[in-house]
């Protein structure tokens, strides 16, 4: 089963903001026009996104919600359990998309799949997705589920370009989230990002979020704070050559910033 909804692009990510910094921080970023802002029970900061949706004058329904389940949450029972106290936390009845954030911890596909249909089902989330999987685990949650399987959120930037996993979500028609979309500012050292950037008249994080943005199904989620809100967004505007989008294609190096020794292909 498919579904054909496309995630505004590109989303904003909250992993590392808390407090008022985070509820600051997403207001500018739906002021600037965001419209897909993701979080997760694991960041602490859903209380602060929520504060933000009060305090912001764009309309709920405009807004694309993604959270995420913790690991250790991911027992069917507590699934459904802890889902209702995100959605206290942000203060909404529903959220756009709930994410299996890790395969690990309580992670179990034949328990924790069903609940977030059954999620579904009772209205806590609109759609279903899942976090750090590997091509074989997300074959089998995609299978496994009755929900359509919207989207995978993966680490992804020039330096991790992921193409198996990009590629498998797409010909499942599964669109891929990327967190981390500029290696959390290293690719500003780039010297193939600066001379395409010098070209444009803007800057290398600029051109790499501008190159997930022309990547077909690849949704990035940069964090930000400041002015840097609104430079992310406007890297939607730069519209890379296609020779410029292949010298990007060639900084592939396999290089992972978010590395833990439990991660599924670390096994």
């Amino acid at each position: 089963m498919s579904i054909h909804i496309q995630l505004p692009q590109p989303g904003f990510g909250t992993s590392g903001h808390d407090g008022e910094s985070c509820t600051d921080a997403v207001v500018t970023a739906l002021e600037t026009g965001y419209r897909h802002v993701d979080t997760a029970q694991m960041y602490d900061n859903e209380r602060a996104v929520g504060r933000a949706l009060e305090q912001t004058d764009v309309d709920r329904d405009e807004i694309f919600l993604a959270t995420k389940v913790h690991p250790s949450n991911l027992a069917g029972e507590d699934v459904l359990e802890t889902t209702r106290e995100s959605l206290d936390r942000l203060g909404v009845e529903t959220v756009d998309l709930l994410y299996v954030h890790w395969p690990t911890g309580a992670y179990d596909p034949a328990d924790t799949l069903p609940a977030f249909d059954e999620a579904r089902t009772q209205g806590l989330t609109r759609h279903v997705g899942v976090s750090n999987f590997t091509p074989n685990l997300l074959r089998e949650a995609a299978d496994t589920l009755d929900s359509p399987l919207l989207a995978h959120q993966i680490e992804l930037h020039p330096w991790l370009q992921q193409d198996e996993l990009v590629s498998l979500a797409r010909e499942r028609e599964i669109q891929t989230v990327a967190y981390c979309p500029i290696a959390r500012g290293e690719l500003a050292e780039s010297e193939t990002l600066q001379e395409i950037a010098a070209a444009h008249d803007s800057d290398p994080i600029q051109i790499a979020l501008a190159w997930h943005c022309q990547r077909d199904g690849v949704v990035p989620i940069p964090k930000a704070t400041g002015d840097h809100i609104r430079e992310n967004y406007a890297a939607r505007e730069i519209d890379l050559g296609e020779d410029e989008f292949g010298e990007i294609n060639e900084l592939d190096r396999g290089e992972r910033v978010v590395d833990p020794d439990e991660a599924p292909w670390n096994r």
